[in-house]
């Protein structure tokens, strides 16, 4: 094999990798969602990454509304 091929393996390894990627992110239910979105805020807390906002509960207030509206429009499993 030339490097051009392995280039292209390689490559096309990593394209298939990214595609599973993206079907297990379109498959994620709005709860393991959520569970991302919140653990994500909480590490940018811990790390001080955050600014307080005087606006920031309106925003909280904002994404609870649309999860109870996304959470009921899912069936039951």
């Amino acid at each position: 094999m030339t490097m051009k091929d392995d280039l292209k393996a390689y490559q096309a390894r990593w394209a298939e990798v990214e595609a599973v990627a993206q079907a297990e992110r379109r498959s994620a239910s709005v709860e393991l969602r959520w569970k991302q979105l919140n653990a994500a805020y909480a590490l940018a807390k811990g790390l001080g990454l955050l600014h307080p906002d005087t606006s920031e509960m309106e925003v909280f207030r904002r994404w609870a509304k649309l999860k109870i509206k996304a959470t009921k429009r899912l069936p039951k499993a």
